[in-house]
């Protein structure tokens, strides 16, 4: 088995993009105990500096020996570039954190959130899965939610452009900015289609391409991630992602089915000693999750817990985490902090 030592080097492959650059953040911020850190990305990228603990570094070029001597390396430059490079690295001898979709779902690859499974660390192979962003807030909050048995899940997500890169962002930034028209052509980048839709000032139920079922990549990733996240194969989850015009932090509207009565009491009892979780629930106080609350935090924000009208055994809350802190970089620098 692969490990790590007190002090070690680090990399971060991807370190240019807005997930690498968070990482970067989060290293320094948390007190990581680094060595040295190797700051990679892809050859276009390459030569730029980057500021860690006051220091300049250089972003150099991936190639297929720049693993070498490193104990941690972090990964997010996609999944075409996880799969050509991680085995790499751990023939190196790192131990791979990856950010993207590559091994989430590999038996063999552990899919953590320190908060809810840290035990499926034990029999890594060199390479652990970090999930995506919007299954990560979406398991913090139920996973303390087991004991009252889940049956059914209906989630649906307000996810922020930064999901999709920092071109997203630009282009969200750029139509804020530009003089509103009819033209229903603009430079947001939509998935799967070549005629961009208006982000700003709109709602896209699109997050990633679709599949034949009709739903999207990212829905489907809610539905088997938190499967094997929770150790629970054969819970029922109905997702529908859909695309705001936010910056930074993705909010889920979350609909939990138990197996028999559960009250909203004892689901906020429940959540308020969880593990990376804050419940920020006084509604008449207009306090409430929202993502200008949750950007620049680690942690996990639930409230507008509330029973369903009609059913006994259904609670409805709000979710809202940092998509690029607690649903990416955040979440794999605490699964690093574990192998240390």
């Amino acid at each position: 088995m692969h490990g790590t030592s007190r002090n070690s080097r680090v990399a971060i492959f991807g370190a240019t993009g807005a997930v690498g650059r968070a990482m970067v953040r989060v290293l320094e911020d948390r007190d990581f105990p680094v060595a040295q850190l190797r700051l990679i990305a892809s050859p276009r990228s390459a030569g730029q500096t980057m500021s860690f603990r006051g220091a300049q570094l250089e972003v150099v070029a991936v190639h297929e020996e720049v693993f070498t001597d490193i104990d941690v390396a972090l990964f997010s430059a996609g999944a075409d570039a996880s799969r050509r490079y991680a085995p790499l690295a751990v023939e190196s001898g790192a131990v791979v954190i990856d950010n993207s979709s590559a091994f989430r779902l590999e038996d063999g690859v552990p899919l953590v959130v320190p908060e809810v499974n840290p035990h499926a660390l034990a029999n890594h192979r060199g390479i652990i899965a970090n999930p995506n962003c919007s299954t990560i807030q979406l398991v913090v909050a139920l996973s303390p939610l087991r004991r009252y048995g889940l049956k059914h899940v209906t989630i649906s997500t307000y996810q922020a452009v930064s999901g999709m890169g920092q071109k997203a962002i630009d282009a969200l930034l750029e139509e804020v900015s530009a003089p509103r028209t009819e033209d229903k052509t603009t430079l947001f980048p939509t998935v799967s289609s070549e005629s961009h839709v208006p982000m700003a000032f709109n709602v896209l139920p699109q997050c990633d391409s679709f599949l034949e079922n009709g739903y999207t990549r990212e829905e489907m990733k809610l539905v088997h991630e938190p499967r094997k996240i929770l150790e629970m194969p054969s819970l029922s989850l109905a997702p529908t992602a859909v695309r705001v015009p936010v910056v930074y932090g993705h909010s889920e509207s979350v609909e939990v089915t138990f197996s028999s009565p559960v009250t909203a009491t004892e689901v906020r009892t429940a959540l308020e000693s969880a593990p990376g979780v804050q419940v920020v629930d006084r509604p008449g106080e207009s306090l409430f999750p929202h993502p200008r609350m949750a950007e620049g935090s680690g942690l996990t924000f639930v409230g507008r817990i509330r029973q369903d009208l009609d059913r006994p055994n259904v609670v409805h809350m709000f979710i809202v985490a940092d998509n690029l802190l607690k649903g990416a970089a955040y979440n794999a620098v605490q699964i690093a902090e574990m192998l240390v």
